[in-house]
């Protein structure tokens, strides 16, 4: 499987397949997880999401045991955004 993830990645970009071959998965989780025996690299994108979304929801449980509001965030554009913080630096 080694020889795999050594090897693809150049076949692929050569052949305009893909720009980046590799899974959505920074380097730090992926390494740890090659360190400690998990080398099934398909599972490291689905491993990633779960651990990145059981931090969510233990902060959604911590958030509802505070009696913190729920967060809906607003979706805004770029130009609003750049307004914003145009008048942060005036007011400051």
């Amino acid at each position: 499987m080694d020889k795999i993830y050594r090897l693809v990645p150049d076949v692929l970009r050569e052949q305009g397949k893909a720009k980046n071959p590799f899974p959505n998965v920074d380097a730090i989780s992926g390494s740890l997880l090659y360190h400690y025996g998990i080398k099934e690299f398909r599972y490291y994108t689905v491993m990633f999401a779960v651990s990145r979304t059981l931090g969510l929801i233990a902060q959604l449980v911590l958030n509802r045991a505070l009696g913190a509001p729920i967060t809906r965030p607003k979706s805004i554009s770029a130009l609003k955004i750049k307004e914003m913080f145009e008048k942060k630096v005036k007011v400051s």
